[in-house]
């Protein structure tokens, strides 16, 4: 059985448990990115491994993963239960993403958003022109064929 690395934070009341997902939470994660309008084509229970959940009293609430390409990552599918949002799940899911990014030895995190541009540029990624993303980012799915060309490309350094 693989180890869990669970944590629980405090985001205010109830108490949330971050912990890895397992290929038994793809329901709950696909309900959640399905109502967020985001794609979930390339993603399944087998494709869970680097992705964390956000619990709150059994119920998954949040979901985030990250697609490792060497010393590059591809930040995917934050999303938060519509009536969890505005209170900093979102924030910590995506600290914890970049932590896990960095043990996993990525050196940058790269992501493709519509709408949640402001949200990220507050969590220090920078906004990069389309044409400077490394091969291995412009080979995803997501890059190629899921996210529409006009989706902000965005980076954070993790060093």
């Amino acid at each position: 059985m693989a180890e869990r690395s669970d944590e629980l934070i405090s985001t205010g009341s109830p108490r949330v448990l971050l912990r890895r997902a397992e290929p038994t939470d793809w329901p709950a994660v696909e309900a959640l990115l399905t109502t967020a309008t985001l794609p979930i084509e390339d993603l399944g229970a087998d494709r869970l491994d680097a992705f964390l959940v956000a619990e709150i009293g059994g119920e998954i609430v949040g979901a985030v993963g990250h697609e490792s390409y060497a010393d590059v990552g591809l930040l995917r599918s934050l999303v938060v239960r519509e009536d969890r949002r505005n209170s900093n799940l979102g924030r910590k899911l995506v600290e914890a993403i970049e932590a896990t990014a960095r043990m996993a030895g990525i050196d940058e995190l790269w992501l493709l958003t519509i709408d949640a541009e402001r949200f990220f540029e507050r969590r220090g990624y920078a906004f990069v022109d389309r044409e400077a993303a490394p091969d291995a980012i412009r080979g995803t799915a997501e890059f190629s064929t899921l996210c529409p060309g006009t989706a902000f490309l965005m980076r954070k350094r993790l060093l």
